[in-house]
């Protein structure tokens, strides 16, 4: 069963005297505590964890076989100095592995293709749409929102997420977007790649949030502001920010951080939000004419569905310390069905993951292989890699 991307917990921290590495050699040792193998899994190492100032000249390498790791840099604050180098380990269940950190040149650095990948999308409106090798996501900007509130054709308003439903690894974004604007509809038909064809609407979609008062949610419009954070071989993440919204008159404050990594069927949403001590993230129940699995122990839900001349299954995945129970919420208004995972906010903050699988693709056998891989993701968010930074 490949794993997915979890934030990492660096229990050790090196003392460098220098941000250069020359005769001291530092060591990266990662423990997975699990009872499987471990692959997909990102690990993140700081500037702060290691102790220097620049890791532009940074490489990981098999401290056993020598090869060297694929790795992405990542420049969190748009300041142009490298804040983070991401890889993914690949450890046995109940073993450790040791990385060396090396001085390493553009040319030397493993290459790989760009398959997690997302861009704001001004063509289209103002999507905001991401993907990795084997989802593909967006939301709507305030363009689109505006369009519906002045009455003119096109426009989108939701704050629900939307899934595209690729079955190939490679990118598709800007194909689908390009035979759009060349032929209106054309990424609603699928040409060999899959297509978009998940309806959306008012509901939550594939991880949307709401806040629920009484017997009723509210939710907000679309996003106002975005940031592409960074793309590339084993990672996209981006921020939106949200237009303030209110719950029966209290003002809510929202932005987040969403990211994708290789491997990964479910995106990570980290949200930052004032105004409340609660949130649900939500999955839309379409016609309602699926099969709802919750499970509380693990903190996952799951809405396996027809859809079309196939199968599509979404989910949310809940880390534990956080989780406060799942709701079915079943009404008759349109799109306002929706299957809730309810999570306390900690000092504004909430994480959460929601992603889906299409039959289509075949990255799934069925319904309880499918449910297998959240029971194992669900074990790495809360089981994180132990890694320890050291010096030799």
């Amino acid at each position: 069963m490949k794993s997915i991307n979890f934030t990492v917990f660096v229990l050790g921290v090196l003392l460098l005297d220098s941000c250069v590495l020359k005769e001291k050699v530092t060591t990266v040792k990662i423990k997975n505590e699990l009872g499987f193998e471990r692959t997909f899994e990102t690990v993140v190492l700081s500037k702060s964890d290691l102790n220097m100032e620049d890791l532009s000249t940074v490489g990981i390498k098999d401290k056993e076989t020598g090869e060297l790791q694929q790795t992405q840099l990542v420049d969190n604050d748009g300041d142009a100095i490298i804040d983070d180098i991401l890889f993914q380990p690949k450890i046995a269940g109940n073993s450790e592995k040791v990385y060396e950190l090396v001085n390493v040149t553009d040319a030397e650095r493993p290459k790989a293709e760009e398959l997690c990948y997302s861009r704001f999308v001004p063509e289209r409106t103002d999507d905001y749409t991401w993907e990795n090798n084997k989802v593909a996501f967006r939301m709507y900007g305030p363009r689109a929102q505006q369009m519906i509130e002045e009455n003119i054709p096109g426009g989108t308003l939701s704050s629900g997420v939307d899934a595209w439903l690729k079955k190939v690894e490679y990118s598709i974004i800007n194909n689908w977007y390009k035979k759009e604007m060349e032929n209106q509809g054309a990424y609603h038909l699928d040409s060999g790649e899959g297509l978009d064809n998940f309806h959306v609407g008012q509901s939550r979609g594939v991880g949307g949030v709401a806040i629920k008062k009484g017997n009723s949610y509210y939710f907000s419009k679309n996003y106002t502001k975005w940031r592409t954070i960074t793309t590339g071989p084993i990672r996209t993440s981006f921020y939106l920010e949200i237009g303030d919204w209110d719950v029966d008159g209290n003002p809510i404050k929202e932005s987040k951080i969403i990211s994708l990594d290789l491997g990964s069927n479910l995106s990570k949403f980290e949200v930052t939000i004032s105004g409340t001590d609660t949130l649900s993230a939500g999955l839309t129940l379409h016609e309602k004419d699926g099969e709802l699995k919750e499970n509380n122990d693990n903190a996952w839900v799951s809405y396996w569905q027809p859809h079309a001349d196939s199968e599509l299954a979404t989910a949310i995945v809940v880390p534990q310390n956080t989780f406060l129970g799942f709701e079915k919420y079943d009404v008759e208004t349109a799109d306002l069905s929706n299957a809730y995972a309810h999570m306390k906010v900690d000092n504004n903050k909430v994480v959460y993951y929601a992603g889906f699988t299409w039959e289509e693709s075949g990255q799934f056998k069925n319904q309880k292989e499918w449910e297998s891989y959240l029971e194992a993701f669900s074990n790495q968010v809360n089981t994180p890699l132990v890694v320890k930074v050291l010096l030799k």
